[in-house]
């Protein structure tokens, strides 16, 4: 496993997830997901990665974009690998075919999602939102990412995000 967790199956611990993720992980094809508790002071990635002895280039943070055209606002997430960012301004803001990306406001991303902020994850947004996922992040093994709460991760393996219905992978990452 990576870092020095203590992985078990989200089947063990759905405690340790956000409502709309433990939802979705009940749909996910490849049941290899697995969660562990962390300190909450510490879900920022790059604490994290420090305390937990997990290499950024195996976690991956989800941002929630913001799009606006035309007076319509859209949402989309976006999964990239810490060791990157997420080019919001060029190749996220054409992808969605808008005039204006920014990231979401704080507020705005944690109640249209039902996360907690730094644990904001792929699995469990609305349904019509698109999930735009680095290449980069499909092709790992395993990546880690949030959990919806901050008080934990997930671990499970970069296809698995590429396959999720909303998915659409892409090279997304500056």
């Amino acid at each position: 496993m990576i870092g020095n967790l203590d992985w078990v199956p989200v089947a063990d611990r759905p405690d340790l997830l956000a409502d709309p993720v433990a939802a979705a992980v009940r749909d996910v094809r490849d049941q290899d997901v697995r969660v562990a508790e962390i300190d909450p002071d510490l879900a920022d990635t790059a604490a994290f990665c420090e305390r937990y002895g997990v290499p950024l280039e195996a976690s991956a943070n989800c941002v929630i974009v913001a799009a606006k055209r035309g007076g319509e606002l859209r949402h989309a997430a976006c999964m990239v690998l810490a060791t990157q960012r997420a080019d919001v301004n060029g190749v996220v803001r054409r992808h969605l075919d808008a005039r204006k990306a920014s990231f979401a406001p704080m507020d705005q991303a944690t109640t249209l999602t039902g996360m907690e902020y730094d644990g904001i994850t792929p699995l469990g947004l609305p349904a019509p939102w698109p999930v735009l996922v680095d290449a980069a992040v499909a092709g790992e093994a395993h990546v880690v990412i949030g959990s919806g709460l901050r008080r934990s991760k997930l671990l499970l393996p970069g296809k698995t995000l590429a396959e999720l219905p909303q998915a659409e992978v892409i090279a997304l990452a500056q």
